[in-house]
């Protein structure tokens, strides 16, 4: 298979739906690419929903969106057990999340139990309900999208959830071209229909492992690791990044050569998912919020101050 056609492919028939957004749509491709799991953070109707549902429609991936609100319950997600009288026993139904590519819609309304109820499948891609432990399908991503923290009906995601997320972005709003272009546009809903599969599941996950076999010398290795420990010692941060981060940060170099054709990673690999990876994970010290420094700027004077 012709990894970098289908890649290019990908691309061309998620950016056909969503214009203006080439950028996104490759962090988010380069995500799914790596095993990752993805946090949207943007006001509703930016078009995050039919980025989850043209992901799905072109890797053939089966998807169900479940819409967060405060009577959502774990069971809800996980699954449940029922009496069947006509078998005389308890058979366990599956929840919600036994799907491929899983949109997690305005996830921060949900109650704090029903986003714990995430952490297990997140991770290990499985879920224990009554004792038993059930694997999700392969591949399992999520696309979760949260309104900005402080609208009305949201709360603040867990901090242990938050990390469990590979990167975190925002589509924001189209420019005006694409907003024009969109306003024509007869239905991006019937757009998103019709699109047509470019791999099968089983070519996807072949380009997963693929990607896995993209080389980092120890140098770059020794850069990511200096990179993330850099945000636990810096003083505008309460907290920084975990060994979790770590991680995301080396998966997401490799995907970000394998999108570029490169079966190596090089410095720029680093630098261009370094925000996209480590941005939703810091903590401003209450100074920091008070004198107005962002995230951003964090993360700017960072990849400036981290040799690599």
């Amino acid at each position: 298979m012709d990894f970098q056609k289908k890649i290019q492919e990908i691309r061309h028939g998620a950016e056909g739906i969503l214009l203006g957004k080439e950028l996104q749509i490759r962090e988010v491709l380069c995500a799914f690419l790596a095993g990752g799991n993805v946090l949207l953070v943007d006001v509703p109707g930016t078009g995050k929903t039919t980025l989850a549902k043209a992901f799905a429609g072109l890797l053939s991936l089966d998807s169900r969106r479940i819409q967060f609100t405060p009577d959502v319950m774990p069971s809800d997600l996980m699954g449940f057990s029922v009496y069947r009288p006509d078998k005389g026993e308890f058979v366990y139904e599956e929840g919600e999340l036994f799907k491929n590519l899983v949109l997690a819609d305005e996830i921060n309304r949900a109650n704090t139990k029903t986003q714990s109820a995430l952490l297990e499948a997140m991770e290990e891609h499985q879920i224990t309900v009554e004792g038993v432990t059930r694997e999700l399908p392969n591949p399992f991503m999520v696309i979760a999208t949260q309104n900005p923290v402080g609208a009305e009906g949201t709360q603040a995601l867990p901090e242990a959830e938050v990390d469990r997320f590979m990167i975190s972005l925002s589509l924001g709003f189209p420019d005006e071209e694409s907003e024009i272009s969109m306003a024509k546009r007869s239905s991006r809903k019937q757009a998103v229909d019709d699109l047509t599969p470019v791999i099968s599941k089983e070519e996807f996950l072949e380009m997963q492992d693929a990607c896995e076999e993209v080389t980092i010398t120890d140098e770059l290795y020794s850069y990511i690791a200096r990179l993330v420990r850099a945000t636990r010692t810096d003083e505008s941060l309460l907290r920084g990044a975990s060994p979790r981060a770590t991680l995301s940060l080396v998966r997401m170099a490799k995907a970000s050569a394998f999108a570029d054709e490169r079966d190596f990673v090089i410095p720029s690999d680093i630098m261009q998912q370094f925000p996209y990876v480590i941005g939703h994970r810091l903590t401003l010290t209450r100074e920091a919020e008070e004198s107005q420094v962002s995230r951003a700027e964090v993360i700017e004077r960072l990849l400036s101050e981290v040799k690599q």
